[in-house]
């Protein structure tokens, strides 16, 4: 029997991020993936999220994590400006490598951590797991069949209540600062453009624009003012290989519901993609929350029957893409193959996105 594929985890708080929302329910529903170590940057938070969590190793160094025999797969989990320091280090113990999105805050950093992967022998895989979700897969499904006959056009709306209010938690703040690579643009924005480079294929050319329209935020804990760099709308126009065209709107602090969605219209018919309706705030994101699949053809709209059934039932919301990227990482470490995306995809996704100006 081939043994499970053991996982450190750096940025495994014991109460909140992340890791304990998303990461940690998905490696416990997964046999061949097993929790090993857990590393923050304090001693008592990293002792309590080794007995939470149930991993035998704690650690306050993330380079002695990646090290330590025990661990074959280290996951990044923490701000982005840390990110190329910890992957680095996993990559010079010569460990695979798991980094959410946004890889980097630039796409000459992304490079340069594909470089040092392919130098290492390693896979690093990148956390842009709306291409698992069930919705996505079906939709690609269908484009190739010809379910719509040849795509014509697209769009595409996602809004986040994210910066809504003008207190926000300070555990958040740092993302309204577009220096630090975690702001609309770089967070949903790559989400969105290779869910529809993944559904639509290449895009060709793109022209796009931003603005800062809720630029007044303070610290809830402290009553601290922010100064908000980081744009809070995006539009853009882009045209595939293809020859279909499409427009895109994504925006922050939207005081109505959450929701995204996702119309792709061809010369027999349209697709659409949208969040649940009844989705938490978080999960209207098209990488987090359940989507439906709706095809018409005529004047109704039908849903879309999709398979669910890849990963364990009781699984929290948030968890459920994550637990389907790991699992198809699993299949690639074991047979070689090339289904979670990489540090090259990265790379080319932040090319893409430097192309967005940021007003």
């Amino acid at each position: 029997m081939t043994r499970p594929i053991n996982v450190g985890i750096v940025g495994a708080s014991p109460d909140q991020g992340w890791a304990p929302r998303a990461h940690i329910p998905a490696i416990d529903s997964i046999p061949d993936v097993a929790l090993t170590a857990v590393a923050t940057t304090r001693a008592e938070t990293a002792r309590a999220a080794r007995d939470r969590f149930g991993a035998r190793h704690a650690f306050t160094d993330a380079a002695d994590l990646a090290r330590h025999p025990d661990v074959d797969l280290v996951v990044v989990t923490v701000k982005v400006p840390a990110h190329v320091e910890l992957v680095t280090a996993a990559l010079n113990a010569g460990k695979h490598v798991y980094c959410e999105w946004p890889l980097t805050r630039t796409s000459a950093e992304a490079h340069a951590l594909r470089e040092a992967a392919d130098a290492a022998g390693v896979r690093g895989a990148v956390g842009l797991q709306a291409r698992f979700a069930p919705a996505v897969v079906r939709m690609r499904d269908l484009l190739g069949a010809g379910a719509i006959g040849d795509v014509l056009s697209a769009t595409l709306y996602s809004a986040r209540t994210r910066g809504a209010d003008v207190d926000v938690p300070a555990r958040s703040a740092y993302t309204f600062d577009a220096a630090n690579g975690a702001g609309l643009v770089d967070v949903l924005g790559g989400h969105a453009l290779d869910l529809v480079r993944y559904v639509l294929g290449p895009i060709r050319d793109l022209t796009a624009r931003t603005a800062l329209r809720s630029p007044d935020h303070r610290v809830a804990e402290t009553g601290e003012p922010i100064k908000v760099t980081a744009p809070d709308q995006l539009l853009a126009i882009a045209r595939f290989d293809s020859g279909a065209v499409m427009s895109i709107h994504l925006h922050d602090a939207e005081s109505g519901p959450p929701r995204t969605r996702l119309e792709i219209t061809g010369t027999d018919g349209t697709l659409a993609l949208t969040s649940a309706p009844e989705a938490e705030p978080l999960a209207v994101q098209p990488q987090i929350g359940r989507l439906d699949l709706f095809i018409s053809r005529s004047d109704a709209w039908e849903p879309v029957a999709l398979d669910t059934g890849d990963v364990a039932g009781g699984l929290p919301t948030q968890a459920l893409n994550v637990a389907r990227l790991y699992r198809n990482l699993v299949a690639d470490l074991r047979d070689g193959g090339h289904r979670v995306p990489d540090f090259r995809e990265a790379a080319a996704l932040h090319e893409l996105l430097e192309r967005i100006p940021r007003d």
